[in-house]
């Protein structure tokens, strides 16, 4: 990728330093499935899998109301090594570029595009959705309209065989930007509405989702690949980091057969279907991942 380091974004909340030890208890997120990110869904599937509990079933209900943050303390200094620097600038770069992007996207079509904020973290801290861990991975929360990462996840996504890649990282945080772009347009409420509605297509819904915040996230490499800012081998590093995210492939990490009844992310395969739909067509139109499902084409997707 070609971008220039620089400052911390306006858009970043940097609680690296702060000493709070997060808010409230375990996994109170609520709302949405595509709350939990690219990241969160690898440690529920997992658990899921080898306990046989359904984890995952009760965060995509959204049955359980946002919990309260502790009272936070003062952020100290923050400590950090030339790597973690170096990701900082990145995140930063990208979640700057990402949201001018959409800010252009939807002057086009006349909407206003309303910033969403990146929290960096260490382990835990409070979210509107619940406490934000590290083990949950990156993730959006359409409450507060924030998108929380630990830095620590860049290791997680290599061990699954993504890579460290600027672009992988810059595709995590389209990604999650893609899911605020979706609550700005009415599609995650309507997603809520139908999961409620249709409880039997809950992982179909939750599928969608995913897939086209992946999609979103291919629409902005479009944008950055004219300006010259993404080139053909950061693309083939994001379709890594899209396939060692999918359903399938954790599933098979965790020793299981594959079971499509149970994706909530989609597969290898649809992940960077749908990334690279974004990233050819390079608009929202391409994105309808819903068009497949009963009751979807009244919605406005």
């Amino acid at each position: 990728m070609d971008w220039t380091p620089g400052g911390n974004s306006d858009d970043i909340e940097d609680r690296r330093g702060d000493d709070s030890g997060g808010g409230g208890g375990g996994f109170g997120f609520g709302g949405m499935g595509g709350g939990l990110g690219i990241g969160g869904f690898i440690l529920l599937l997992v658990l899921s899998l080898v306990t046989g509990r359904n984890f995952l079933g009760g965060f995509f209900g959204g049955g359980h109301a946002p919990s309260q943050p502790t009272e936070r303390r003062s952020a100290g200094p923050v400590e950090e090594t030339q790597a973690e620097k170096h990701s900082v600038q990145l995140i930063s770069w990208t979640l700057d570029d990402a949201q001018k992007t959409w800010e252009q996207i939807f002057e086009q079509s006349g909407k206003t595009y309303r910033h969403a904020k990146l929290v960096l973290f260490r382990d835990t801290t409070y979210s509107g959705c619940g406490t934000a861990q590290a083990a949950t991975g990156p993730f959006y929360c359409p409450v507060d309209q924030k998108v929380y990462i630990d830095l620590s996840f860049w290791d997680e996504l290599q061990r699954f065989g993504g890579g460290t890649s600027e672009f992988a990282q810059a595709y995590v945080v389209t990604h999650e930007i893609g899911h605020h772009v979706q609550r700005l347009l009415g599609i995650e409420s309507n997603v809520q509405r139908l999961m409620h509605a249709r409880p039997e297509q809950r992982s179909q819904l939750s599928v969608a989702l995913e897939l086209q915040a992946d999609c979103f996230a291919g629409v902005w490499a479009h944008s950055a690949e004219q300006r010259g800012h993404v080139h053909t081998s950061d693309i083939a590093e994001g379709m890594k980091a899209a396939a060692a995210v999918g359903d399938d492939h954790l599933q098979k990490m965790a020793g299981r057969a594959v079971s499509p009844e149970r994706f909530t992310h989609g597969s290898s395969a649809q992940r960077q279907q749908w990334l690279e739909r974004g990233l050819q067509d390079g608009t929202i139109g391409a994105c309808n991942t819903f068009k497949n499902l009963s009751d979807a084409d009244n919605q406005d997707y």
